[in-house]
């Protein structure tokens, strides 16, 4: 009981954090500028949901994974791997989900009057990104039984959220509470990896993490500034991504297909 309890309850604590960067901005967008803009914000956020849920789904499955290869002598580079794809699906979604908001926010919406926010759906989309980079990377403090780390990150990750609220929601509004959200999951994610490589050295692909991530945030972007609304052009940037993918991660593809097809 001492020993659970002593790799647990940073994990609590970290969950008291998170809670607050997912609610607070909620909170004070609706004292701030009224629970109108509240709501628009509230229902636009929900769109995010969808990454939410396949970071979610993610989860259930990998980490029982990742303790059970912990001994392996290539389970870092397995966890890499993993990551690599991760991202690489995550990415996908991101560019797929702005490229047909429009029809998405008819779903998830449904009322015009929550469409005044949905600008801020793709900051949205990645910030929850990054956070599924983050729970990725922070396997790291779980397997070294050094969770009290994962309760700094949280912390710091929910101070960052509550300074960039009360800096920016007066200045800009909602889009505050937006980058709030990003700024708080990108500095987490970038804490946890310098913190991971030190303590427990996984080698990622950060050149390919990389290129994936600045591709599907610029398509994304040149997808709702210039082309939203129009189907054919953001099946279009979909299609352009996916053949990057296969482009640049052929011979993997390859391998994942011949001992598919001999067993």
């Amino acid at each position: 009981l001492k020993k659970m309890t002593a790799y647990s309850w940073p994990i609590l604590i970290a969950g008291i954090a998170y809670t607050t960067n997912e609610n607070l901005d909620k909170l004070l967008l609706e004292d701030w500028l009224g629970k109108s803009t509240m709501g628009a914000y509230a229902g636009a956020y929900k769109i995010g949901v969808i990454m939410s849920l396949f970071i979610m789904a993610f989860r259930l499955g990998a980490e029982p994974f990742f303790f059970n290869h912990a001994q392996e002598k290539n389970a870092p580079k397995t966890y890499a791997i993993i990551l690599k794809w991760f991202t690489i699906v995550g990415a996908a979604f991101v560019l797929i989900i702005v490229g047909y908001m429009n029809f998405i926010a008819k779903i998830f919406l449904g009322s015009q009057e929550y469409y005044t926010a949905l600008s801020i759906v793709p900051i949205i989309l990645i910030a929850n990104l990054f956070l599924g980079i983050y729970n990725n990377l922070s396997i790291w403090y779980k397997l070294t039984d050094k969770t009290r780390y994962g309760m700094y990150i949280s912390v710091l990750g929910a101070l960052i959220t509550v300074g960039l609220l009360f800096l920016l929601i007066p200045k800009i509004g909602f889009m505050g509470a937006a980058w709030a959200t990003l700024g708080a999951y990108g500095s987490m994610m970038i804490i946890s990896y310098f913190l991971g490589q030190k303590h427990y050295p996984v080698p990622y692909d950060l050149k390919k993490i990389s290129l994936y991530l600045v591709l599907s945030i610029s398509l994304s972007c040149l997808s709702f500034l210039k082309f939203q609304g129009n189907f054919i052009i953001n099946t279009l940037l979909i299609i352009l991504f996916i053949g990057s993918i296969v482009f640049f991660e052929k011979k993997e593809l390859t391998k994942i297909i011949t001992k598919k097809n001999q067993s």
